[in-house]
C-alpha cells in the first residue's frame, strides 16, 4: 500500500512529524516499509513562461527562448526540447540553481554560459532532469494558471513524502488512504475527518437490468447509468499526481476516477460501456468452456469455480478481479454503467493465481471489502464523473442479497492481561475499542463483547481483540521481563549423528554438497524413479518443474550435466534433501500434509577418475566398488548388507540394495546405459541414495577388555557354486554355532579353474577364508578350534551346499 503524506493528512492530521507518523504506524502494526520524498532536493527552480521561441542561428535542433520568470526582464535561454513553444509554462532553473545529482552522484549547478555562440541565462527542465519521472521527451509542462516566478516545489507539492506500508493479510481495512487515516486517528487520538457522500440527483430514469444468480458469489450489487459522458476529458492534474504517488499511472479520466476511489476508500469498482452491453447483466458462476478477453489483453477460459458478470450474449467481466475488453470504455463511449459490488472473499481467493496474474481489485476483495457502502461510493464516483467528464446520472440500482453476519466476539480482560504480559483494565479495553470505532459493551464479570463493523473481516476470535488492545495500548509500553522457565541445554542422543556431521564426512570423502529445487521434470520421475503418478504442482514456476520429486537422482544428474558442459572431468556431489511420496496413511498435522509422506534422503554421485590424474597408474575411472566403499564408510560403524537388486535408473546387474538391521535403507549402482545415452554422458556415473534416518543412526561403542590370551587363526577353503555371493558366505559363517569363539572371518582368495578337475565340477569355485578364533577365558585347545571349524564348515554345507576342499 503506497500513498502520499499530504493525502493522509487530509483525513487525519496529528501534530507529528513525518518520521513520527511512520513510527506510530509501524508500532501500531502497519509496518512502514519505505518512506521517501516525492522529489529529490533542488533549488532555484521556478515557474517560467516562454514568451518567444526562435530558431538558433547556428544549430538546427536548438531554440532561443525568451522566458518570463517574474523578474521584470525576460531571460534568454537556449533549449533543445521539441515542445519548447510560446505560451507554455515550464520549470526554469535560474543561474545558481542546483539540480538533482546525475549519474556521478554530484549536484548539477546551473551557470551562465553560451551554447553555439548564444548566451543562455538558465535552463528549462524536463521531468527527468528534476528526477520526477523518467519522461525525457520534452519540457515538463505546468498548468496554464501556475503563478510565474513561484517555486516549482511549492506549485507541485514536491516536499510531500510517499509512505509504503507492508501490510499483513488481516489488515484489509487499511488498504486505502482513509483506512490508514482511521488507524492513525485511533493510535494518536487525532480527529478523523468523516467523508460525506451527498446523493446525486438523477435526471433520467434509465436503468440496466441486472440479475444476481449466485448469492454465494455476490452479496450486494449496486450500479447506475450515466449518459452523455465526455470520455476524452482530461484528468485533473491533482488527481494524476495523487495516483502517481500511489504507484498508478494515469490512463483515461474514467479509469483514473475508478482507481482514485479505490485508493481513497478501498472500494474497487468497474465502469462498463453501457452501449456495448447486450440486454442485461447476469452475476453468476462461470460455465465450463466460456472464454473472456480481459482488459490486459489475455484471453482466458473459465469454469464453474470462477465468478463472472455476463450479458445476454457472452461473459463480460471476471467477477471482483478484472473487466473484459468487449465492454471497456473508449474515446467513442458516451453512456456508461458504474458498478460497485460486495464479492464474498471465499469466492475470489485464489482465482487470480489460476490465471497467473493479480490485480489491485482482487487483492482487496479476497481479503474483504466493506459491503455497507457500495451506494455511497457510487455516489462519490458519480460526482467525480460529472465534475470531470460531465454527463447525466440515472437512479441508483441497489440489490442486497446476503451480507456477512456481524457475530459478536467476547474478550476476557483477565485473559488479555495474561496474553499481553502486563496489567490491562476493563476501561482500557473499552477505550481501545472506542478509539478504533468498534462497538463494545462490558459486563460485570470482566468480559467485553465487541460487534465487528462491516469493514473488519479480521475480528473473529478472542485473540484478535487482544491484539487490538495491545496495539492501542502500545507495544512500546510492554514491560521487559526475563523468562521464568529454566534454560537447559537439549543434548542430542549419542546414538544419532547430526546432519552436519554427515555432511562433513561426505566432504571428507571428496564430495561437494549441492542444493536443488524440490520440483523437477515429470519425465525424471517416470524414467529415473519409476513413478507414474507423481505429486503435481498446481502453479509451477516453470513448465519443466511441474512435479515434486520422489528421488534425488534426477537433481544430481542435472548437476553433473551442468558441470560437464563446463568441461569438468571429475565430479563428486551429494545432496541432503526431502522427497515427496504418496501415502494415504499420512494425515494433516503441524508439519505434514494428508496423503503425502516427506522423508529425508541423502544421495551422492561420482563421475570420472577416482583420484584425479596420477603419474603412477592409469585408472579406468570410478566404479561400483569405489562408491560401495564410500557408502560403507558413511554407515560405519554399522554394517549394511548389499544384495543384488533392480532399479529403474540403474544398470541391470550393477545395482545393489542396502539393508540395515533387516530393513531396506537405499541402493547403490551404476546409471543405466539408456539414461546415460539420453543425458549425453561420456561415461556412466555411479550413484547411491539412502534414507537419512538410517544413515544418522549409529551404534554406541561398548568397552571390550584387551584380550589376555592369544587368538588362533585357521584357513579353510570351501567349494561352492558360482552363484554364491560373498555376503551369503559371510552370513553362513557368522551364523555357525562356534560357542562364541569366532571373532572374525576374512575372504582372502577366490579360485576358479578354467576347466573341470577331479575335485571341482563345472560351475563351481573355491573360496579361501581365514577364521580368527579366541576366548576371553583361556587359551584355546586344538579340540575347541577343530570343533569351531567343523561347525563353520557344516553351516556352509547346510546353507550353501558347500564342501571342504581336499
Amino acid at each position: 500500500m503506497q500513498f502520499p503524506e499530504s493525502w493522509l493528512r487530509e483525513f487525519c492530521n496529528p501534530p507529528l512529524s513525518t518520521k513520527e507518523i511512520a513510527d506510530v504506524l509501524t508500532m501500531g502494526g502497519l509496518e512502514v516499509e519505505d518512506l521517501r520524498p516525492v522529489a529529490p532536493p533542488f533549488t532555484r527552480v521556478v515557474v517560467g513562461e516562454i514568451k518567444e521561441a526562435a530558431q538558433h542561428p547556428n544549430a538546427d535542433r536548438l531554440r532561443v527562448c525568451q522566458v518570463d520568470v517574474g523578474q521584470g526582464a525576460l531571460l534568454n535561454i537556449v533549449c533543445g526540447a521539441p515542445n519548447a513553444r510560446p505560451g507554455i509554462r515550464v520549470p526554469c532553473a535560474l543561474v545558481g540553481a542546483e539540480l538533482p545529482p546525475g549519474e556521478d552522484g554530484k549536484p548539477f549547478q546551473i551557470k551562465l554560459g553560451k551554447l553555439r555562440g548564444v548566451e543562455s541565462q538558465g535552463m528549462l527542465c524536463s521531468a527527468r532532469e528534476l528526477k520526477l519521472s523518467e519522461d525525457h521527451g520534452g519540457l515538463l509542462e505546468l498548468a496554464a494558471d501556475a503563478p510565474v516566478g513561484k517555486d516549482v516545489r511549492d506549485i507541485l507539492a514536491l516536499d510531500d513524502c510517499v509512505f509504503t506500508l507492508k501490510l499483513t493479510p488481516n489488515l484489509a481495512h487499511a488498504l486505502s488512504v482513509y483506512g490508514v487515516a482511521r488507524e492513525l486517528s485511533a493510535l494518536t487520538g487525532a480527529p478523523l475527518k468523516q467523508p460525506k457522500f451527498e446523493p446525486v440527483r438523477p435526471v433520467h430514469d434509465g436503468k440496466l437490468k441486472v440479475k444476481v444468480q449466485a448469492p454465494d458469489l455476490c452479496g450486494r450489487f449496486s450500479g447506475r447509468v450515466v449518459r452523455n459522458v465526455d470520455t476524452q476529458a482530461k484528468t485533473p492534474q491533482w488527481m494524476v499526481d495523487r495516483l502517481a504517488r500511489c504507484g498508478q499511472r494515469s490512463v483515461t479520466a474514467l479509469v483514473d476516477i475508478s482507481n482514485y476511489v479505490m485508493f481513497e476508500f478501498g472500494r474497487p469498482s468497474h465502469i462498463f460501456d453501457h452501449d456495448k452491453i447486450h440486454g442485461g447483466l447476469e452475476v453468476r458462476w462461470g460455465r465450463a468452456g466460456e472464454q473472456l478477453k480481459l482488459l490486459n489483453g489475455n484471453t482466458i477460459t473459465v469454469d464453474e469455480k470462477v465468478g463472472v458478470i455476463a450479458d445476454d450474449r457472452e461473459v463480460e467481466s471476471l467477477a471482483g478481479i478484472m473487466g473484459g475488453d468487449a465492454t471497456a470504455v473508449s474515446d467513442e463511449t458516451r453512456n456508461i454503467y458504474v458498478e460497485a459490488a460486495f464479492w464474498w472473499p471465499q469466492a475470489i481467493q485464489g482465482r487470480s493465481r489460476r490465471f497467473n496474474f493479480s490485480t489491485d481489485a482482487g487483492h482487496r476483495f479476497e481479503r474483504g471489502v466493506d459491503p455497507s457502502q457500495t451506494v455511497e461510493h457510487i455516489e462519490h464516483i458519480t460526482r467525480l464523473v460529472l465534475e470531470i467528464c460531465g454527463g447525466e446520472a440515472g437512479p441508483m440500482d441497489d440489490q442486497v442479497l446476503s451480507l456477512p453476519e456481524a457475530r459478536p466476539v467476547s474478550l476476557r480482560v483477565a485473559r488479555a492481561t495474561k496474553v499481553i504480559g502486563m496489567p490491562v483494565s476493563q476501561e482500557q479495553c473499552l477505550d481501545a475499542f472506542r478509539r478504533l470505532g468498534l462497538p463494545a459493551r462490558a459486563t460485570q464479570d470482566g468480559i467485553v463483547t465487541v460487534t465487528p463493523p462491516p469493514y473488519r473481516f479480521d475480528l473473529a476470535i478472542e485473540e484478535d481483540l487482544i491484539e487490538e488492545v495491545a496495539r492501542i495500548v502500545g507495544f512500546e509500553r510492554l514491560p521487559t521481563t526475563s523468562p521464568l522457565a529454566p534454560i537447559t541445554a537439549k543434548l542430542p542422543r549419542e546414538s544419532r549423528r547430526s546432519p552436519f556431521a554427515l555432511r562433513r564426512l561426505l566432504a571428507a570423502l571428496g564430495y561437494q554438497e549441492t542444493i536443488n529445487f524440490s520440483f523437477v521434470e515429470e519425465s525424471w520421475e517416470k524414467e529415473l524413479a519409476g513413478n507414474a503418478d507423481p505429486i503435481r504442482l498446481l502453479n509451477p514456476i516453470a513448465s519443466q518443474m511441474s512435479v515434486m520429486r520422489s528421488s534425488l537422482i534426477g537433481s544430481l544428474l542435472q548437476v553433473l550435466r551442468f558441470n560437464l558442459d563446463r568441461k569438468a572431468e571429475r565430479v563428486r556431489v551429494f545432496e541432503v534433501g526431502r522427497v515427496f511420496l504418496r501415502d494415504v496413511s499420512v494425515q494433516t498435522g503441524e508439519s505434514t500434509v494428508r496423503g503425502v509422506r516427506q522423508p529425508m534422503r541423502v544421495a551422492g554421485l561420482a563421475y570420472g577418475e577416482g583420484d584425479g590424474l596420477q603419474w603412477a597408474r592409469k585408472a579406468p575411472g570410478v566404479d561400483f566398488y569405489d562408491i560401495k566403499g564410500d557408502v560403507e564408510a558413511l554407515l560405519s560403524p554399522r554394517r549394511g548388507v548389499f544384495r543384488p537388486a533392480t532399479h529403474p535408473a540403474m544398470h541391470p546387474g550393477r545395482c545393489a540394495s542396502i539393508e540395515i538391521d533387516g530393513g531396506e535403507a537405499g541402493f547403490v549402482g551404476e546409471l543405466h546405459p539408456r539414461w546415460r545415452q539420453s543425458w549425453d554422458l561420456p561415461h556412466a556415473p555411479v550413484l547411491f541414495e539412502l534414507d537419512l534416518d538410517a544413515v544418522l543412526a549409529r551404534d554406541l561403542p561398548s568397552f571390550q577388555p584387551v584380550p589376555r590370551f592369544q587368538p588362533a587363526e585357521r584357513d579353510i577353503a570351501v567349494i561352492v557354486a558360482d552363484s554364491v555371493t560373498h555376503a551369503a558366505l559371510m552370513e553362513s559363517i557368522h551364523s555357525a554355532d562356534t560357542g562364541g569363539l569366532l571373532r572374525d572371518a576374512l575372504l582372502f582368495d577366490v579360485y576358479k579353474p578354467k576347466q573341470a578337475t577331479a575335485g571341482m565340477a563345472a560351475g563351481e569355485k573355491s573360496l579361501a577364508v581365514r577364521l580368527t578364533l579366541a576366548s576371553p577365558e583361556a587359551t584355546l585347545t586344538d579340540d575347541q578350534i577343530d570343533a569351531a571349524v567343523r561347525a563353520v564348515v557344516d553351516r556352509i554345507g547346510e546353507r550353501l551346499g558347500g564342501r571342504l576342499r581336499s
